[in-house]
């Protein structure tokens, strides 16, 4: 399974490892979006920064 993981707040006035989460998922600028893997790691991720983020499930 993959997930649709797209950036819907900008990156300013949060802290520096909340940055550097949403640069490793590969996002940047908001409304932009990535496929990534399912993974245990990337769940974590998008879950320190779920207030920034919203995901979508998509089918391989």
């Amino acid at each position: 399974m993959k997930l649709k993981v797209t950036q819907i707040k900008s990156m300013i006035d949060y802290p520096v490892d909340q940055k550097r989460t949403i640069k490793a998922l590969g996002l940047g600028r908001p409304n932009y979006s990535k496929i990534v893997n399912d993974t245990p790691q990337i769940r974590g991720m998008i879950n320190k920064v779920s207030h920034m983020v919203k995901v979508e499930e998509v089918k391989d």
